[in-house]
């Protein structure tokens, strides 16, 4: 592969990396909140998506052949909200990098002749889309008040110590294991 020293395509994987890097330390403070307001299991997702955007960077990084670049971007900075808030913001954030940050990014790639590189950016794209749709389907429940209750009868699972519920709503405490209602989710095993 040619040098990417001085390249547009340079300055946008540090760019990436820096978002991806930033990203990964959101969503472990909003984890932490999430937590604070009783749902375990998204603080759990937002952690899983911390990890997702640490091996998208590390992926980014590798990348990059060393030295220094400078880069000017903007990323959201110093606001950690309620749960809702903070699921609509990193849906948004996603939705950007997804729609906008990775296509372009990897338009010019191929442009300036790398095309391993512009495929990775949209690689990584195709996983934001998801976490978009996952953040976005967790701000529903809570706007609904489906996190813990639902229309029908569903299997609720403890993710403290896997004890098992069927019912519309989530026992207000586990009878195994007597953790609080926010340790349940909706079991759902699909391999």
């Amino acid at each position: 592969m040619k040098s990417l020293k001085g390249t547009e395509t340079e300055k946008n994987l540090l760019t990436a990396f820096a978002g991806e890097s930033q990203a990964r330390n959101r969503y472990s403070y909003f984890a932490s909140q999430a937590k604070k307001e009783g749902y375990e299991q998204m603080a759990a997702i937002f952690l899983d998506t911390a990890d997702n955007e640490k091996e998208h960077a590390k992926v980014l990084f590798k990348l990059l052949e060393g030295g220094e670049a400078a880069v000017s971007a903007s990323f959201p900075a110093g606001v950690i909200a309620g749960t809702t808030a903070n699921l609509l913001e990193a849906a948004n954030g996603e939705h950007h990098e997804y729609a906008e940050m990775y296509p372009s990014f990897a338009e010019v790639a191929r442009k300036e002749g790398f095309a391993e590189i512009a495929e990775t950016f949209l690689n990584i794209a195709k996983a934001e889309m998801g976490h978009e749709k996952r953040f976005l389907t967790l701000k529903k429940n809570i706007d609904d008040g489906a996190v813990f209750k639902r229309g029908g009868k569903v299997v609720w699972r403890c993710r403290n110590c896997g004890y098992m519920h069927e019912g519309n709503e989530a026992p207000a405490e586990c009878p195994a294991c007597k953790h609080e209602q926010a340790y349940f989710e909706v079991f759902g095993e699909v391999y």
